[in-house]
C-alpha cells in the first residue's frame, strides 16, 4: 500500500479514471534536464545514518523514479539481475550529472536500492490501474496497452508483463500480500514523508543538538495523526520500549532483536531497522555490522584453534606439575640437612640490613648474617627459607620480629638487640661493601658457565661510587638458585578486581625476568607487574589516588585484538569507564605490537593524552585512536550525556612532549616510568610540555634503572621467587 502511495505522485492515472480524480501529466523533471544543461546542480545532505534529507530529497526521489521508467524495463522482475548492472551504473552516472552526491560505495549503493524500490512501485502501480478492479481483484479481460506510457512502455514488454501478472503462483503471493496489508495493526500515517524526514522535521522544530533518534521514539511519531493524538495501543508499545531500553545494551540490542522488535513481538529482518526507513542498516546505526553465523569451515577451523590451545594448556599444566614436584623435593632435602650454607650470601658473617615487608616494605634494622653450614639458632634448625641474624641496630622502634623469639617471649625487634634471630632470607640484603665481594662470585660463578652458555650474562664488579643494582643482583641470584632457573619456568602474580576491573592472573616467565636483567624490551607480563607494584605501593589504602587513578589491561585491548575482535575491545573500554562516578584519569599502556606508548584517558571531560617516547603521532595507530574515540562516545551515550553538536565528534587528542627515548628497546621502561610519574603528581590534567619536577629530552640509564629496581624488589617482597 505504500508503494502505490509513492508512485502515485510519478505516474499519471489513465483517462477512463473517476470523474472527480484530478489528472496530469507524466513525471519526467524536465527542470531538472534543464538545470543540468546550465550546467546547474542540486546539493542534498544526508544524516547521522546516511540517509538522504534535505530540501532536495523529494526532487532527487522523484528523479529517480523518472530515470527508472525510462531505462529499466517493466519486465524485469529481479532487482539484483546482473544483466542490469550496465543500466543500473548509466542510472547511477545521470545522478552524478545533477546532483552533488560523492562517488563513494555506500552512496550508490543507497542510491540503486533506492531505485530498485521505484521500479517495485512503478510496476505494483501498473497492475493495479490496469490489471485489477477496484477491489484489487484481477480482471479476466485483456487490458488496453497504456498508451499514455508508450514513451516508456512497448507493446512487446506490456504483453509480457501482462503474462507474467497473470500467473497463477504471482497470483497467490499478491493476495497473500494484500491480505496482510489491508489491514495493519500499527497503521503508517506520514505518506511520503518517510522516516528520515520525519526525524530531520523533529529534530529541527525541537530545536535538539541531537544528530539521530531512537527507532522507537521514530516509530511511534510515524503513528501520531494529524489531530495529534495517539492510540493507546501505540504508547502502550513506546513505553514498553522505554523500559526494555534501561535493561538492554547496545551489544544486546544489535547482536540479537531490537527494543522495538522485541516490544512488538515481531521478528528482525537482516540489512534493516526497524522504525528507522530505508537505508539504514545495522552497519549505519550501530557503526559496526551485525555477526553473521560463521560457515561449517571457519567452525572447524576454530575447533581445530580450540583443540591446539587445550593440548598446549595439557602440556603447560604436566610442566607446572613437574616443576612443583621438584620444588617440594629441594624443600624436604633442605629440612631433612637443617640448613645450609646459603649460595645467595657469601659464607660465613657479613653486614647486612633487614627489611619487613608487612604492612608495608620499609627497613627496620642492621645487623649480621651467619651463613654457615649446619648452623643451629637455640639449639634449633632455622625454619625453611630463613638465615642466622644477630641485630645491631633498630631504625623502626615498633617493628615486629618476623617469627617471635619462643625462649625469650620476644615480640619487637628493639627487644632483639645482641640477640640472634631467624629472618626470611629474601628480605635480608648485604650491605654494598659486602656486594662487590658477591658480585665477583657471581661473575666468577656465570663466567665459568659462559664457555658453555653464551648467553648467561657476567656481572661485572662495580666501579667505586657506581650505582649497584642490588635487587637485581639479588633476584638474579635468586632465579639463578631456584627452578626458575630451567626454561620454561613461570610465576604467577594475582590481580585484583580493582587493579584492571576484572581478576586474573599474570603470568611471569623465566624470559621476563631475565629481559629486565638485559635491560631488553619488556613484555605485557612485566608491565602488568609494575602496574601491580604501583597500586600496592601508592593507591592500595589512598582513597584519593585510587578514585583518580585506573588502569586498562593490556591483555585485553593490544593491536591484535583491536583488528580481531573490535567489539570486546570497545565493550571492556565502555564498562571500565562506566565503573566511575568521578573524573578518573585511565593509564593503558598499548602495545602497537612492536612497540610501547601510554594513553591517559579522561572519559568525562573527553580528553585523551598521548604519550610516545619515539616522537610518532596518534594518526600512526588508527586502529587504536577508532577505538578510543568510539568507546567514548558510546560511554557518553550510555550516560546520557548532552554534548553540543558542533563538538559530538570532537574528542580531544593532546600530545604531551614527554622525554624521548634514544633507542629501540626503552619503550617499555618509559611507560612505567610515565605511570609513575604521573601518580606521583596526583593531577588529571597533564601538561602539554609534561610536568615541570620530571621534565628533560630523555631519561638517563640511571632513572631507567631505578624502575629496574623498583621491580625486582617487588619481585622478592612478593615472594615470587624463593629458593
Amino acid at each position: 500500500m505504500a508503494s502505490d502511495q509513492e508512485n502515485s505522485q510519478d505516474a499519471n492515472a489513465p483517462d477512463d479514471t473517476s470523474e472527480k480524480e484530478i489528472t496530469r501529466g507524466i513525471t519526467i523533471m524536465k527542470s531538472i534536464i534543464r538545470d543540468r544543461d546550465k550546467a546547474v546542480t542540486y546539493n542534498v545532505n544526508w544524516n547521522a545514518d546516511n540517509q538522504l534529507i534535505g530540501s532536495n530529497a523529494a526532487k532527487l526521489a522523484s528523479y529517480i523514479g523518472t530515470l527508472v521508467r525510462m531505462h529499466i524495463p517493466i519486465t524485469a522482475t529481479r532487482w539484483s539481475n546482473k544483466e542490469l548492472g550496465s543500466v543500473k551504473d548509466k542510472i547511477w552516472t545521470e545522478i552524478l550529472r545533477s546532483f552533488n552526491i560523492e562517488d563513494t560505495t555506500i552512496r550508490k549503493k543507497y542510491i540503486l536500492q533506492l531505485a530498485g524500490k521505484r521500479h517495485r512501485g512503478w510496476r505494483t502501480f501498473l497492475t493495479n490501474k490496469y490489471l485489477k478492479d477496484k477491489e484489487f481483484f484481477f480482471v479476466e479481460y485483456d487490458p488496453e496497452y497504456p498508451v499514455k506510457y508508450a514513451i516508456f512502455i512497448t507493446e512487446e514488454e506490456w504483453v509480457a508483463f501482462v503474462a507474467q501478472r497473470r500467473d497463477e503462483n504471482f497470483k497467490k503471493v499478491s493476495a497473500t500480500n494484500r491480505e496482510r496489508a489491508s489491514n495493519p495493526t500499527y497503521a503508517y500515517k506520514k505518506g511520503r514523508l518517510g522516516y528520515a524526514r520525519l526525524e530531520e522535521k523533529i529534530l529541527d522544530e525541537t530545536k535538539s543538538d541531537a544528530t539521530s533518534l531512537p527507532p522507537h521514539v521514530l516509530w511511534k511519531e510515524a503513528r501520531v495523526g494529524k489531530d495529534g493524538t495517539v492510540r493507546d495501543d501505540v504508547q502502550h508499545i513506546y513505553d514498553e520500549c522505554e523500559t526494555l531500553s534501561q535493561s538492554i545494551s547496545t551489544a544486546e540490542d544489535q547482536e540479537n532483536r531490537s527494543v522495538l522488535s522485541r516490544a512488538l513481538n515481531v521478528p528482525e529482518y537482516p540489512g534493516r531497522v526497524r522504525g528507522k526507513g530505508h537505508g539504514c542498516t545495522p552497519t549505519s546505526l550501530y557503526k559496526n555490522p551485525r555477526r553473521r553465523n560463521p560457515s561449517n569451515q571457519e567452525v572447524m577451523e576454530t575447533l581445530q584453534a580450540l583443540q591446539a590451545q587445550v593440548l598446549q594448556l595439557q602440556k603447560d599444566n604436566e610442566r607446572y606439575r613437574c616443576m612443583e614436584k621438584c620444588s617440594s623435593q629441594l624443600k624436604e632435602t633442605s629440612e631433612k640437612a637443617s640448613i645450609n650454607c646459603q649460595n645467595k650470601f657469601p659464607e660465613g658473617i657479613s653486614s647486612c640490613q633487614l627489611y619487613l615487608s608487612s604492612p608495608t616494605y620499609r627497613l627496620v634494622g642492621k645487623g649480621k648474617v651467619h651463613n654457615t653450614s649446619g648452623d643451629l639458632l637455640h639449639h634449633r634448625p632455622l625454619p625453611d627459607g630463613h638465615l642466622k641474624v644477630s641485630v645491631d641496630v633498630v631504625l623502626d622502634k615498633n617493628a615486629l620480629l618476623p617469627i617471635p623469639d619462643i625462649v625469650s617471649e620476644t615480640t619487637l625487634l628493639r627487644d632483639a638487640i645482641g640477640s640472634f634471630v631467624a629472618w626470611p632470607l629474601d628480605l635480608i640484603f648485604i650491605d654494598d661493601e659486602v656486594f662487590a665481594q658477591g658480585s665477583q662470585q657471581l661473575s666468577q660463578k656465570i663466567g665459568s658457565r659462559q664457555k658453555n652458555k653464551r648467553d648467561l650474562p657476567v656481572t661485572s664488579l662495580p666501579k667505586k661510587g657506581a650505582f649497584v643494582p642490588r635487587y637485581q643482583i639479588s633476584l638474579e641470584t635468586l632465579v639463578d638458585s631456584s627452578d626458575m632457573a630451567t626454561a620454561g619456568a613461570i610465576r604467577l602474580l594475582d590481580m585484583e578486581e580493582d587493579i584492571f576491573g576484572y581478576s586474573c592472573t599474570e603470568t611471569i616467565g623465566k624470559e621476563d625476568l631475565e629481559h629486565i636483567f638485559r635491560h631488553q624490551e619488556l613484555g605485557v607480563g612485566v608491565i602488568h607487574t609494575y602496574i601491580r607494584f604501583l597500586y600496592d605501593n601508592f593507591m592500595r589504602g589512598n582513597d584519593q589516588l585510587s578514585n583518580r587513578f585506573r588502569f586498562v589491561s593490556s591483555s585485553l585491548v593490544n593491536k591484535a585484538l583491536i583488528c580481531r575482535e573490535p567489539d570486546s575491545c570497545r565493550e571492556y573500554l565502555v564498562k571500565r569507564f562506566m565503573a566511575s562516578s568521578t573524573n578518573n584519569l585511565y593509564l593503558w599502556p598499548y602495545n602497537s605490537g612492536c612497540h610501547w606508548l601510554l594513553l591517559a584517558i579522561d572519559p568525562l571531560k573527553e580528553v585523551v593524552y598521548f604519550l610516545n617516547s619515539i616522537d610518532g603521532e596518534w594518526t600512526n595507530y588508527p586502529d587504536m585512536k577508532q577505538l578510543v574515540d568510539t568507546s567514548i562516545k558510546v560511554f557518553r551515550s550510555q550516560r546520557q550525556a548532552r554534548v553540543p553538536r558542533t563538538k559530538s565528534s570532537n574528542i580531544t587528542w593532546i600530545k604531551v612532549q614527554c622525554p624521548l627515548q634514544r633507542n629501540s628497546i626503552d619503550c617499555g621502561y618509559f611507560v612505567m616510568r610515565f605511570m609513575r610519574e604521573i601518580i606521583n603528581m596526583n593531577q588529571i590534567e597533564i601538561p602539554i610540555t609534561y610536568f615541570d619536577e620530571y621534565k628533560c629530552a630523555h631519561y638517563t640509564r640511571l632513572q631507567l634503572e631505578q624502575i629496574k629496581e623498583e621491580l625486582c624488589q617487588y619481585f622478592i617482597v612478593k615472594r615470587l621467587i624463593s629458593i
